[in-house]
């Protein structure tokens, strides 16, 4: 018998879990990752089988879901299709290998093509995009920090991991190989093409990593950069508010009661992170790394020089989205010199 998914053991312990009527929770580990695993959903109907996200593609996730799907009486061949939130290695990439094995057509959303198209470029060096926009926020000690750290051990490349999806998600509804009816959202931020899907029937909304429950999302790594990720972000939280409240089924972290509790938290974050960086410029920090600097990471309170170098490198990244929403908000101006941006209150 399957375990309800009611907190009782932690939400990364492998296994499959009863989240709803048709709907299994199945956590995948993530080699090397803080996070330690992604939320994979199985949606049964019948006899068919839909997968939400799927997984990184590595031997240790790749068993894991085997085993778990067994739990369904099931193997990776019976599953019908995967709907991808997002198009970051530990949602995506799990699903190349199973469809090159079964033929299992894979949809996402349609605004990640030129992110997909940067990440499949042969030779294309980790981090490539977030390097330069480190540059230009005044990091140039976390790229010390990082080109050390990828000399040591380096990080995953293989552009061979990525493929075209079958089909480009656009939003509207979408019926899931069982039948089952799905709402299709974008929301950017993230990524420039993530995307929810929403059960209105039974009340449920697979949220990827747009709306987790203990974190707030990282807005920096995007491998095709956008203007204002920021601003992305909080309008798609306010477009998934605007939406009936739902459970919230999340890539990581356990499962929560309501979506719009931890929007209305993340919408208070931000407002707060908004104001405390404003304040920090007009006391004499004038670029991203200056602010990051003076300002606590995480729940912990940590300080940037005691996270690790790829989150001060998020770190970062995420200072200088919010100064420059606070400059298209004419709360701050900045000036780019061509090398370093620069802000002022």
């Amino acid at each position: 018998m399957r375990p309800l998914d009611d907190g009782a053991r932690h939400w990364t312990e492998p296994g499959i879990y009863s989240v709803a009527p048709g709907v299994h929770r199945i956590p995948l580990p993530m080699p090397n990752s803080g996070l330690k695993a992604v939320n994979v959903y199985a949606i049964t109907d019948g006899d068919a089988l839909t997968l939400i996200d799927s997984g990184w593609a590595c031997d240790e996730a790749h068993e894991a879901l085997e085993k778990a799907l067994s739990g369904l009486g099931a193997g990776l061949g019976d599953v019908g299709e995967f709907l991808i939130t997002h198009v970051h290695r530990d949602h995506y990439t799990l699903a190349l290998p199973v469809r090159r094995e079964h033929g299992t057509p894979v949809a996402l959303g349609a605004r990640e093509e030129p992110a997909l198209r940067a990440v499949a470029t042969p030779g294309r060096p980790p981090m490539a995009d977030q390097l330069p926009l480190l540059r230009r926020a005044g990091g140039d000690a976390v790229i010390t920090l990082l080109t050390e750290a990828f000399a040591a051990t380096p990080p995953p490349t293989d552009d061979t991991v990525w493929e075209q999806p079958d089909e480009w998600l656009r939003e509207g509804r979408r019926s899931t190989v069982g039948g089952r009816t799905l709402d299709v959202l974008a929301t950017p931020g993230h990524t420039a093409g993530h995307v929810v899907f929403a059960d209105r029937t039974e009340g449920l909304q697979f949220t990827g990593d747009h709306v987790l429950p203990h974190i707030t999302p990282s807005v920096g790594l995007h491998a095709a950069p956008v203007p204002l990720p920021l601003r992305d972000f909080l309008e798609s939280l306010r477009r998934v508010r605007a939406l009936p409240d739902a459970r919230m089924l999340p890539a990581h972290g356990p499962t929560g009661a309501s979506v719009h509790a931890r929007v209305d938290e993340l919408l208070r974050h931000h407002d707060r992170r908004l104001d405390d960086i404003a304040h920090t410029v007009s006391l004499g920090a004038h670029t991203a790394y200056e602010v990051a600097l003076r300002l606590p990471w995480t729940r912990h309170e940590t300080a940037l020089s005691d996270l690790d170098p790829f989150n001060q490198a998020l770190a970062v990244l995420e200072v200088a989205a919010h100064l420059d929403l606070l400059v298209a908000r004419a709360t701050l101006t900045g000036t780019d010199d061509g090398v370093l941006r620069t802000y002022r209150a």
